[in-house]
């Protein structure tokens, strides 16, 4: 695994037009290889030209595997890969015939690992291979992984083994030129989750599971990425901003930007569980004739990431700075597909609408900015990654605490998030008592914060990466036991100077009364966020105690929240995230009458068990109460019944109080009590009318 391998070349009638570097990172190069440390952990875009089977920190040291590399003209090999090409781009690669073929092999690849006399060499091995199959005027990719292939998704991080965390490898292509390659290269993804990377070996764009093919070049190699779609649908891909060329008819380039999203593929259940077979491996290979160069081995060296080179006259991709995609879903004319920049809203018209730290990018139905490398946003508002950030605003509301009514008009909240750990301080002034204190339970309006600023788990999203400065979140809570209710509107409408988020918050409803004497304290907690296109959207049941000395009350709540959302629509938004709370408080200080909340918080994928979460009884109406009685959550999914005021009974029996019989009504003089199911009204005799305090009768 050395910094630099000494460079090889394979001779061949019909010479590729393009130099090949092959490393040992499961990643092919047109130009020399940078410092292992610079790339391997790196999602895409890179800094170099990439074409990346499975871009990972891979070993084949102690004799665990090998990388064999070869320029092949054979017939069998050429029928081969002709015929996935044509498998994959049917209508416009239907007399395709290559006059060569790069093919490089991973042959039972590990991933590296600090070994030491406790940790024994891990036992799972990769292979798969990439094939550059071209003529003199086209050029295509192939990725094939056989059935079983990938043992493993992903390799610790090279610099970060005290970390207990895995990066998913990255499957795809990068451009890396430009004048800052890291900000402004094109890319095209088509895994770089575990998910996405499980589909790999399982699923295809040419009808074989397992295939994947792409045009990758017509007059110059590597000029655009456009992936094959001949066993089904196109499949979707994303994650960066990408040139396209229609000019080919009915397959147009998907090169999605964004610098977040997630992986979809195409599925192709009627080829059954047939595997892709790979094209000639050694030693397993096909066997060699005159006409083909024998294949090479890959030889490691030293402690970085070796490689070797492959042909001559170095090729890169074409620079640019916006470039034109499509929507992953988009249904075309599959005869003719042509891009008309005069019939949409275009970068050329729009530009001025992006950050000044984002590019912008076209595609078929619109235009879209996104945030460029070290900032994150929605692309019309972005922000320094790991910066401190301050949000203002204002907040209103009209609350009822127990029985009394409280009104507020426009009190400040200040909040302050710290973006290298995802910790956000909120402080609302001015909150009239009991107002105030009753909102300590209330931690969702700080959670907002945490949600948009939560540190993001590799392949993860926080919800200002998605949707920027420009959202609204709606909340209602039911409290239990009183099932008292209350509903929160947050709106954000953009960043103002010096990027302060401006934030308005309404808060209405009914909430419980709270002592002075007592605290609140909430647990860590976990929260699933379902997203579609416009929405993010979650409900969770939380617990929260009440101190007052050595004598403590566990209530609790249910929330369900949606938060609109305004990304790109083009690009693909995960389907559920895993929000994770790790420390979360709630104080008021009654000298300087401040309500605060402190969060800190990361966004990840979700667990296996989080994935479908059992809705409680008490909320999912699966509850044995009776109708007139309240569920009460307990401990995990057990529940009590309680009958509500004016019954009587055990909660799965109630009857009705009759309190004018029983002469528990609070009817005053000249009045008749009038029975009603569950309470009791106070009727004027006659002769009598309603006094004006509307409590009495003369």
């Amino acid at each position: 695994r050395g910094t630099r391998g000494g460079g090889t070349s394979a001779a061949s009638e019909h010479p590729a037009p393009f130099c090949l570097q092959v490393g040992t990172n499961g990643v092919i190069s047109t130009q020399d290889f940078p410092r292992e440390t610079q790339y391997v952990d790196d999602d895409f875009p890179t800094d170099f030209p990439v074409i990346a089977p499975f871009l990972a920190d891979l070993d084949t040291s102690g004799g665990r595997g090998n990388i064999y590399y070869r320029q092949d003209d054979t017939p069998a090999v050429l029928d081969q890969a002709a015929g996935y090409v044509r498998a994959g781009f049917p209508r416009t690669a239907g007399s395709f015939v290559p006059t060569n073929a790069f093919v490089a092999t991973w042959e039972d690849v590990g991933a590296y690992q600090e070994l030491s006399r406790d940790n024994e060499p891990s036992k799972k091995l990769n292979t798969f291979q990439a094939v550059i199959a071209y003529n003199d005027e086209d050029t295509y990719a192939i990725f094939l992984y056989p059935d079983g292939g990938l043992q493993f998704l992903g390799t610790r991080p090279k610099e970060s083994y005290n970390v207990q965390l895995e990066l998913p490898a990255r499957v795809g292509f990068s451009r890396g030129d430009g004048d800052d390659p890291k900000r402004d290269g094109l890319f095209h993804s088509l895994a770089s989750s575990e998910q996405a990377l499980r589909q790999l070996e399982r699923e295809s764009n040419a009808g074989v599971p397992g295939v994947w093919v792409f045009h990758v070049g017509s007059v110059a190699p590597l000029e655009h990425v456009e992936p094959g779609g001949g066993g089904g649908a196109v499949p979707a891909v994303h994650r960066g901003p990408g040139t396209a060329d229609y000019s080919r008819g009915d397959h147009p380039s998907a090169e999605l930007p964004a610098r977040h999203g997630s992986e979809a593929t195409s599925s192709h259940p009627d080829h059954g569980a047939r595997a892709p077979a790979l094209l000639g491996t050694v030693p397993r290979g096909l066997p060699a004739s005159p006409g083909q160069e024998r294949s090479r081995r890959l030889y490691p060296d030293g402690d970085g990431g070796a490689w070797q080179s492959y042909s001559a006259n170095p090729s890169s991709y074409s620079s640019g700075h916006h470039g034109i995609g499509v929507e992953e879903d988009v249904h075309f004319n599959p005869d003719v597909f042509t891009y008309s920049a005069a019939s949409r809203e275009t970068c050329a018209r729009h530009h001025g609408s992006c950050s000044p730290h984002a590019f912008c990018t076209d595609y078929a139905t619109g235009f879209c900015c996104h945030c460029r490398a070290t900032y994150y946003g929605n692309g019309r508002q972005c922000l320094p990654e790991g910066a401190v950030h301050r949000l203002n605003g204002k907040v209103s509301g009209s609350l009822t605490v127990g029985r009394v009514s409280v009104g507020f008009r426009d009190v400040d909240l200040h909040a302050y998030i710290v973006g290298s750990d995802g910790r956000a301080y909120t402080a609302i002034s001015g909150v009239p008592q009991p107002a105030a204190r009753a909102l300590l339970p209330l931690l969702p309006v700080g959670g907002l914060f945490a949600w948009l600023f939560a540190l993001e788990e590799p392949g993860s999203e926080n919800g200002f990466s998605i949707t920027g400065a420009e959202f609204t979140q709606s909340l209602e809570v039911t409290f239990y036991p009183g099932e008292e209710k209350v509903h929160v509107t947050q709106t954000a409408e953009g960043l103002g100077p010096d990027n302060y988020l401006s934030l308005k918050t309404h808060i209405q409803g009914q909430v419980p009364f709270l002592p002075e004497n007592v605290t609140v304290h909430i647990a860590p907690y976990e929260e699933l966020y379902h997203y579609s296109t416009s929405a993010a959207t979650s409900s969770a049941h939380r617990e929260y105690v009440l101190v007052a000395g050595t004598a403590n009350q566990t209530l609790s709540y249910h929330l369900r929240q949606n938060i609109t959302l305004a990304g790109c629509p083009h690009a693909r938004l995960p389907v559920r995230q895993r929000l994770s709370v790790a420390r979360a408080f709630a104080l008021y200080d009654g000298q300087e009458h401040v309500l605060r909340y402190a969060l800190a918080a990361r966004v990840g994928s979700p667990r296996d068990d989080a994935e479908n979460p059992p809705a409680h009884p008490c909320h999912d109406s699966s509850h044995a109460c009776e109708g007139t009685a309240r569920c009460q959550p307990g401990a995990g999914m057990e529940y009590t019944c309680e009958c509500a005021a004016g019954y009587r009974g055990d909660g799965r029996g109630c009857r009705d109080v009759d309190e004018c019989a029983e002469g528990l009504s609070q009817c005053g003089p000249f009045t008749l009590c009038v029975n009603v199911p569950g309470s009791y009204r106070c009727e004027c005799r006659s002769g009598y009318r309603p006094a004006e305090d509307g409590q009495a009768c003369v």
